[in-house]
């Protein structure tokens, strides 16, 4: 069984906890993290792209000349695709790009980027941050006390607003509950941070 050490806000280690092999010791399954990935950004795609076909174009209501008899090729109107101002064939109208991955795949990707995480070192984990009130220079201080460089997805438990409302601020982190953990959330970063209570939370609802 996988453990890891506890710490406290000032980075110094306080005790330490078994974690699940079921959740944090599996073999990464890089198609499963590729698929679910791809969902997560595909369903954010606001999909509002559009152009107008030639029965949307304003004007060319009137035949442009004559049917026959001018030596050109005849023509109904000047909003067809072949001419300038004319509508557009085939091009993209609003549509959803959503897809459907089965739940099975969205937990295995889940187990496998926090086993990958885990394996890299990439992962801290504190008892608690104890904020008074909302504090983002407090924030900033602790992530520099844990030795906490770079991109950080922070994941606290799901009634920790001080937490969330503190960590916002700061543009290389990114806060989170433990009920809002997602894959592209997870590997989507140089570091993991977990308080206790979040990674138990976690570790509950994947195991």
């Amino acid at each position: 069984m996988a453990s890891i050490d506890i710490k406290d806000a000032k980075g110094a280690k306080v005790g330490s906890t078994d974690l699940a092999d079921a959740v944090f010791d599996v073999e990464p399954n890089t198609f499963a993290m590729h698929q679910v990935v791809r969902s997560q950004l595909a369903a954010r795609r606001a999909g509002t792209h559009a152009t107008k076909t030639r029965g949307l174009v304003r004007g060319g209501g009137s035949k442009p000349w004559r049917q026959k008899g001018t030596g050109r090729a005849r023509q109904g109107t000047t909003r067809a695709p072949q001419w300038a101002g004319g509508g557009v064939v085939f091009g993209p109208h609003p549509r959803s790009y959503a897809f459907k991955v089965p739940n099975k795949v969205v937990k295995l990707a889940m187990c496998s980027a926090l086993s990958a995480k885990l394996a890299d070192g990439d992962i801290v984990v504190v008892e608690g941050f104890g904020f008074e009130k909302p504090s983002t220079r407090t924030a900033a201080s602790i992530l520099s006390d844990l030795g906490i460089s770079g991109k950080v997805t922070i994941v606290v438990a799901n009634d920790d607003v001080d937490a969330l409302l503190s960590f916002r601020n700061i543009p290389s982190a990114r806060a989170i509950t433990a009920s809002e953990a997602n894959t592209y959330d997870l590997v989507d970063n140089s570091s993991v941070l977990f308080t206790r209570p979040a990674i138990e939370w976690l570790e509950g609802v994947l195991s």
